[in-house]
């Protein structure tokens, strides 16, 4: 008797501590209300860096100064040398005198080739209207940029352009230099540098008759119509 009530005592104490146990452990689980989504660490930290919608590339710079050229109305064309494939494909040069002297003539420029505005307006309106221009007396029409005469050629074929237009590479801007016309796009994201703004001018024997100068690469007044009004 005595043995069976040791093995009693062992068993409640027993039961006991194991009671003890349980409620121990179970203090020291969360409250049943507590959910673990509230200690979810938020999506979006406060450190993140917030994207910025992309601009549109504009042709003109940030710090363009006033549209001023070196060269004016009344002045003599500098002389330079451009280059450029015949149509049997071979590069040639050719100079400004050799454009303009005893001639009446054309000279418009772009900020680049195969950019949107060049190539869907200022060459195209100049292709179009090269009938008309010569019939006005014009002999020379020549679109000058500063990029390489083999960039010319493949935006020439890129275009579909036959003889009506002269494309003409002012390569290391000497020319665009020369008249004042830099357009400096080095703040552009995509690394076009120094370029040509946009004019367009018309030249008696190399004597500048007429200038209109762009603010940058805008288009208003460039254009082919605005050189028909004017012969």
């Amino acid at each position: 008797m005595a043995a069976s009530l040791s093995i009693s005592r062992l068993l409640t104490a027993t039961a006991a501590a194991a009671t003890t146990t349980t409620a121990a452990a179970a203090a020291l689980l969360p409250p049943k209300s507590l959910s673990f989504t509230s200690l979810a660490v938020p999506r979006r930290s406060s450190l993140a860096i917030p994207r910025r919608p992309g601009k549109p590339l504009r042709l003109s710079s940030a710090a363009a100064a006033p549209t001023r050229a070196a060269i004016s109305v009344g002045d003599k064309l500098p002389e330079a040398t451009l280059s450029y494939f015949d149509p049997a494909g071979e590069l040639q040069t050719t100079t400004v005198s050799a454009l303009t002297a005893g001639k009446k003539s054309i000279f418009f420029a772009v900020p680049g080739a195969f950019t949107p505005t060049c190539s869907q307006k200022h060459l195209p309106g100049f292709v179009e209207k090269a009938g008309e221009l010569k019939a006005k007396g014009v002999d020379t029409i020549a679109c000058i940029s500063v990029n390489d005469a083999f960039v010319m050629r493949a935006w020439k074929e890129n275009l579909g352009i036959g003889d009506e237009v002269l494309l003409l590479s002012d390569g290391n801007g000497d020319f665009t230099r020369a008249i004042g016309c830099e357009l400096d796009l080095s703040d552009q994201p995509v690394g076009l540098g120094v370029r040509s703004r946009r004019y367009a001018l018309l030249a008696e024997d190399g004597v500048v008759k007429v200038l209109n100068l762009e603010e940058g690469g805008a288009f208003t007044f460039s254009g082919a119509e605005d050189m028909l009004k004017v012969l």
